[in-house]
């Protein structure tokens, strides 16, 4: 139904002193410290791990030497979505409204709401990230789990279940050090920052940036911050659902992307039957995982 004079009679009369409900300030492109971006040509993007060679074993004098295979493990799949949304207005209410509401309208709620649904699912991503079946990563495990199957290293983890502390913090660190690969060699991982909801943004200020241990007596430093062991420190995305749930992130590569098919574009037509002038808005893009090794999450205890 197109909006008309009904919808907004204040607004076709003198002595208005403010319409107020469009100026909110948004919360976008949280996004931005959770996923890397890239731009898409295709209906959809393909990106395959690569598993490659075992540790070398020892060749013995005269022995034949050791072959080994190089294989595809698995694909993880971008479908892009498209995200669209319009509205209509009748020619009668553009024309007697006295303070260009519907300008107001056209910028800054359409594009509110878009924005609003790009960081939720971005945000989902991890919001699901602890169920199977929920935005299934391409090895068909949860993106969080303990069950990643890898080529020849058996399972491996990249969750814990506890709630952010000191000593989890601590603990999530050296699992991140000791990260393999799908032949089982280490491949020098390291945590880079803590993205964490609302709820948590105090907690984690302490942990990462007290001088001393956080709720310690005895004098002890604070061996997290001593050490710089998240260098681009906690990042807070009010779109996390889980009031105890926290993500490390790493400096492995190719983890999270954000394929971006068609850029947040506006139209704007008249219907030559009823007048009436219709605005939408419209992009394409997708969300997903391609190396679960670029995160170590936890949905708390």
């Amino acid at each position: 139904m197109p909006i008309t004079r009904s919808n907004a009679p204040k607004q076709l009369l003198p002595g208005l002193n403010v319409i107020f409900g469009l100026e909110y300030k948004g919360i976008d492109n949280e996004h931005l410290e959770l996923f890397e971006s890239e731009t898409s040509e295709k209906a959809f993007e393909e990106e395959v791990l690569m598993s490659d060679f075992a540790t070398a074993p020892v060749k013995t004098e005269g022995a034949a030497v050791t072959f080994d295979t190089a294989s595809e493990q698995y694909t993880a799949r971008y479908t892009h979505s498209t995200i669209a949304l319009a509205f209509s207005i009748t020619e009668e209410a553009w024309e007697d409204n006295l303070y260009d509401t519907w300008s107001k309208i056209r910028a800054k709620a359409l594009g509110r709401a878009m924005a609003n649904t790009k960081q939720t699912r971005g945000a989902n991503i991890f919001n699901n990230g602890f169920s199977t079946g929920v935005d299934a990563i391409g090895d068909a495990a949860a993106f969080f789990s303990t069950a990643h199957p890898t080529a020849s290293d058996g399972n491996q983890s990249n969750t814990i279940s506890q709630d952010l502390s000191e000593g989890q913090l601590e603990a999530v660190a050296i699992n991140i050090y000791l990260t393999e690969d799908d032949r089982g060699k280490l491949i020098g991982a390291r945590p880079v920052s803590l993205h964490i909801p609302p709820q948590l943004v105090f907690v984690a200020q302490r942990l990462l940036y007290s001088p001393g241990q956080p709720g310690g007596a005895d004098n002890a430093i604070n061996a997290v911050n001593s050490l710089s062991v998240f260098p681009k420190g906690w990042k807070v995305n009010h779109r996390f659902t889980d009031t105890d749930a926290w993500f490390v992130k790493t400096d492995v590569p190719n983890g999270t992307k954000h394929f971006m098919r068609a850029p947040l574009s506006t139209k704007m037509e008249g219907d030559f039957d009823t007048g009436n002038l219709r605005f939408k808005a419209r992009e394409r893009y997708s969300f997903g995982v391609s190396n679960w090794r670029q995160w170590y999450g936890s949905a708390g205890a």
